[in-house]
């Protein structure tokens, strides 16, 4: 039977790792010894005093719908958050809880955007923001970043693509792929920008906890100006280890709230019950495993950037935060190794994963091909060994 689907859905891409992805998986259901690099969530449970709360949600019961936007408890906690951490005054009218940061990056887009408005993005980008941006009605635009400049924008670069249907730009620090963050005299500028031009920032916060050098700034604290026009992005996954709980939350304008609102209820209706009540434990209780987890990050991340430096044809930067950094490959493509033809990121790849049998992500994925990505979301004796194995296997040609 020949359908005609929708053309929207029929534009928005998989994702150009799912091969490796499955491959690798599929050689570890074969009991093959695959280490991979690939994870974008912390590899620690959940800390106790909010996987208890859970469960005391659970047994009193606290398993109906909520409103659509989130139960009043986590809302004020959210606002306290904002106001203990970047010093950021909101009420519960500004707060929508949803279903991980991502749903929250969608109901953003939702709510701003009509067709042919074009949002604008640094690449490396994280791989869902043009196909979210896509399925909102808006049209990506991409700015090109490079290694020398941390993989960050200016506003001289956000000039030259700015165009009369421009409406939002979004901003991600600490970064997915790249770790970088935008240092507070950066976002001053990019703030600025923003009012000037009318254009709202759509700032993605969610790695906000691990930066190991430095501090986060949320370009939202700038001035009252921005804020207004400023939705900032964040959530539990990453920083309270709870990936899979999926409470992500925003902070807007009331009237951008009010939308994102009504959309949600249509849509999705409440974000899990349960996953609420944890959350603010999680938010208002000890936080003390979650620097613990941030201390372990940076040993590890800073183990992956000596060994990564010293192997031969491959290089990295420091990155300041979040949980992956990106390996320059770009002495590497071209070569041959093992007799197979390296001529891009997911070349690479295939070769790592089939004859290392070490799972990493290609660049392509994010944009540039000159990169994979590594995570250290995974355990130092993963580290080691993987990393070894990718020494072992260039070393060798």
């Amino acid at each position: 039977m020949d359908l005609i689907l929708s053309e929207k859905g029929l534009s928005i891409s998989p994702s150009v790792t799912l091969e490796i992805t499955a491959k690798a998986k599929a050689m570890k259901a074969e009991g093959i010894d695959v280490i991979g690099f690939g994870a974008g969530e912390p590899d620690f449970n959940t800390p106790e005093n909010i996987r208890n709360e859970g469960i005391r949600a659970i047994n009193e019961g606290l398993t109906r719908y909520t409103p659509a936007s989130g139960i009043e408890e986590l809302k004020k906690a959210i606002c306290k958050k904002f106001k203990d951490d970047n010093n950021l005054d909101y009420t519960p009218k500004n707060i929508v809880i949803s279903n991980g940061a991502k749903h929250s990056i969608y109901n953003a887009l939702l709510a701003i955007l009509n067709p042919g408005d074009e949002v604008i993005i640094g690449v490396p980008y994280w791989v869902s923001y043009p196909e979210l941006i896509k399925i909102a009605g808006g049209v990506p635009v991409y700015i090109n970043t490079n290694e020398e400049e941390n993989f960050k924008f200016t506003v001289e670069k956000l000039d030259k693509v700015l165009t009369e249907k421009t409406k939002a730009l979004i901003l991600n620090s600490p970064g997915n792929p790249t770790g970088s963050i935008y240092e507070e005299e950066e976002l001053k500028m990019i703030a600025d920008w923003a009012v000037k031009n009318n254009i709202i920032v759509i700032s993605d916060e969610i790695y906000e906890k691990l930066v190991y050098d430095g501090k986060h700034v949320s370009i939202a604290s700038m001035n009252p100006e921005i804020k207004e026009l400023t939705i900032v992005i964040n959530g539990m996954s990453k920083a309270y280890a709870m990936p899979g709980w999926r409470i992500g939350f925003t902070a807007a304008n009331e009237q951008i709230a009010k939308v994102m609102n009504n959309i949600q209820s249509h849509t999705t209706s409440n974000p899990c019950s349960i996953s609420q009540y944890a959350s603010v434990v999680g938010l208002l209780g000890d936080q003390s495993e979650v620097y613990r987890m941030k201390e372990e990050f940076k040993r590890r991340r800073d183990y992956m950037v000596e060994k990564i430096n010293s192997i031969k044809g491959l290089s990295c930067r420091k990155p300041k935060g979040a949980f992956y950094i990106m390996v320059n490959i770009t002495q590497i493509k071209g070569k041959t190794i093992d007799g197979i033809q390296v001529n891009s990121s997911l070349d690479f790849a295939k070769v790592l994963l089939d004859k290392a049998r070490v799972a990493v992500i290609p660049g392509i994925g994010f944009g540039d091909d000159d990169y994979i990505r590594l995570s250290y979301a995974t355990s130092m004796e993963n580290i080691k060994e993987g990393l070894n194995r990718i020494e072992e296997i260039i070393e060798r040609n």
